[in-house]
């Protein structure tokens, strides 16, 4: 029995190096892919209801009479729906950099975690819906009453998740830096801050997934011009039922967006939780540059 003919040396390598080029986009590809089958399956769930159900058009519409009025009124939506975006990148990011902080400083400080515990818990005792008009009172009808209220709901979930990671270190990791001689700043930079990158994603998705729903409560409190949530009234106003169902899914695939975003991200800065080991193009770097460094 005699054994098939192996490809020559050169062709396995270039094989190797087309497969790593694409590599690093796979996984976002594989996302993608996720969500659009399970947008396929919700559209194929609601067409069935409709078939088994007869339910009135008003009442629900089909998913392609929302998909043409949705493209219809596209030039109307499009400039709304990007400015829901907008507040809700500005809110997410300073959500996101005041929940770290938080955390930060309540790892550091235990005084200061003590006292400020009850008080970040208590504040999300307070009704979004209710916070948002005092807003308006104090600053006024702008963007920035939003803003708040899409921070007010990112950094709990960030400052309490990431603060966990701190509390949960290794503890015999940090003893043995403090036995190298290692300064607080190295410490935290090379070993503190890198174990909780984990948990601190952990709360980015989450303050993701709830990031676009602070940012149509602003709209609905403190928006005196033309909004998404207005346009998503009028349109109920005027008993027009699948633009209604329209804008909401509009809103959906935002937070949707903004939630494969942060998920991207993640994948880019915490790549052990993916692979056991380094990619072939990154292991070939590191070579390539020792090598250099070797040589000099």
């Amino acid at each position: 029995m005699t054994s098939s003919p192996q490809p020559p040396v050169s062709v396995v390598r270039e094989n190797a190096r087309r497969a790593d080029a694409f590599a690093p986009a796979w996984p976002f590809a594989k996302l993608a892919l996720w969500y659009v089958a399970s947008v396929s399956l919700t559209l194929l769930v609601w067409q069935s209801c409709i078939w088994i159900f007869h339910p009135a058009p008003y009442i629900v519409p089909t998913p392609r009479a929302t998909y043409d009025v949705v493209v219809s009124q596209w030039s109307q939506i499009w400039p709304l729906a990007l400015g829901t975006f907008r507040e809700t990148i500005y809110g997410y990011a300073a959500g996101a950099a005041l929940g770290f902080l938080l955390a930060v400083a309540m790892y550091k400080i235990r005084v200061f975690r003590s006292l400020s515990y009850p008080l970040i818990i208590g504040s999300q005792a307070i009704p979004i819906i209710a916070l948002a008009p005092i807003l308006v009172l104090v600053i006024g009808f702008n963007i920035y009453p939003t803003i708040i209220v899409v921070t007010w709901i990112v950094f709990f979930p960030v400052t309490i998740n990431t603060l966990d990671g701190f509390l949960n270190l290794d503890p015999d990791l940090l003893n043995l830096t403090r036995v190298l001689g290692a300064t607080r700043g190295r410490r935290f930079w090379f070993v503190e801050l890198p174990g909780v990158v984990t948990p601190l994603f952990s709360g980015l998705k989450i303050g993701a997934a709830y990031a676009v729903t602070g940012a149509i409560i602003g709209e609905q409190a403190a928006s005196s011009g033309p909004s998404l949530y207005q346009f998503q009234v009028a349109a109920n106003n005027q008993s027009r039922t699948d633009l209604v169902y329209g804008i909401t899914i509009v809103m959906m695939i935002i937070g949707l967006l903004w939630f494969a975003v942060v998920t991207g991200l993640d994948r880019i800065f915490t790549p052990w939780k993916y692979r056991a080991t380094a990619r072939r193009w990154f292991r070939r770097d590191k070579t390539r540059n020792a090598s250099l460094t070797t040589n000099d």
